[in-house]
């Protein structure tokens, strides 16, 4: 059975890491020298195909670093270098132009792994030459793409999970909502994914339009968005809400029969406790907002000692005072 790539094997592989990184592919005799560079080593200033000497690894660095590139070259030949990226900068500028080290200095990471015969011997190395500029950047990325939702470019839950237990470190009481257009799942299994997709990114941008100073968005699932509603009574946050659902309803009238009327429904409910009761609580209100019909804000509360739970949809009643009456609100719920 063949083991291993051929030489046409490598060349492919190494086009496919240079695409889908940006890295430099090196290939080290046992010596050091480079016998092999992908395209992309242009980036630096080098041309192989130019030279009758292949370059020394240690060429690469600037005067100060060269010492220190070689010495962990042949480290890893020896195979006592710690795994990792050797950081140092090249100078990636012709000889022949003039300008400064300053303006030309950029900075690299190599990864070395060695290459050893049958009988343990080193034939040299194999190695990933990376700009710590386009590291950083991927890193960087990495780290929008763990808190950012990919269709819509919204906070995800993780995000909003976070900002969460920011609010109940500092005592919460603060209002969340949880929107979700009505009959989702109808609508992708008769239009498909992408028209799907493009309700939700659709949703989530009318959303943003709606969104007051100081509130806070996300997009907590495949179907959900969530904001968080400072400095709001439950009053006003309803109040909010069903502005929201109204005027969204209105933009999105049918153009012709076969097109759909969207609507949506909200769940409210106050941040406390604990970010999962706090999401549980507006998840349930939603869901009762939905079973009532749609296109309604439920609320879901705390009301006649820890744990009581009261739900209502549409109007909440209200005391003399037009306050919420959170009695009534407790017989409505029972």
């Amino acid at each position: 059975m063949k083991m291993g790539l051929s030489d046409v094997e490598g060349r492919v592989l190494h086009g496919l890491v240079e695409e889908a990184s940006g890295d430099i592919v090196l290939r080290l005799d046992a010596n050091g020298f480079i016998v092999f560079a992908s395209e992309n080593v242009a980036e630096i200033g080098l041309d192989l195909s130019g030279l009758l000497v292949m370059p020394h690894i240690a060429d690469l660095a600037e005067a100060d670093h060269k010492s220190a590139l070689s010495d962990f070259t042949h480290s890893v030949f020896r195979g006592d270098a710690p795994r990792g990226w050797f950081e140092f900068p090249i100078l990636a500028c012709s000889p022949e132009d003039e300008c400064g080290a300053a303006e030309c200095r950029r900075w690299y990471a190599l990864s070395l792994r060695r290459i050893e015969g049958d009988g343990g011997e080193t034939h040299g190395a194999l190695g990933l030459l990376r700009s710590i500029q386009h590291k950083r950047s991927l890193e960087g990325e990495l780290h929008s793409r763990a808190v950012t939702d990919p269709l819509t470019g919204l906070a995800n839950r993780h995000a909003f999970c976070a900002s969460l237990r920011r609010h109940l470190a500092h005592g919460g009481g603060e209002m969340i909502a949880i929107f979700a257009v009505d009959r989702m799942r109808a609508l992708f299994l008769q239009f498909g994914q992408r028209t799907a997709d493009e309700i939700m990114w659709g949703f989530a941008k009318f959303l943003e339009t709606m969104m007051l100073p100081g509130q806070e968005i996300a997009q907590i699932d495949n179907e959900r968005l969530a904001v968080i509603l400072p400095d709001m009574s439950p009053r006003t946050a309803r109040e909010w809400a069903q502005d929201v659902l109204s005027t969204f309803s209105s933009l999105t009238l049918p153009s012709s029969s076969r097109a759909p009327q969207l609507t949506a429904s909200a769940g409210l409910a106050r941040v406390e406790c604990t970010v999962d009761w706090t999401l549980r609580q507006a998840e349930l209100a939603l869901v009762m907002a939905r079973a009532g019909g749609g296109m309604q804000v439920g609320h879901c509360g705390r009301q006649g000692g820890a744990g009581y739970g009261g739900y209502y949809t549409g109007q909440p009643p209200a005391n003399a005072t037009g306050e919420v009456d959170e009695v009534g609100v407790a017989a409505r719920a029972r």
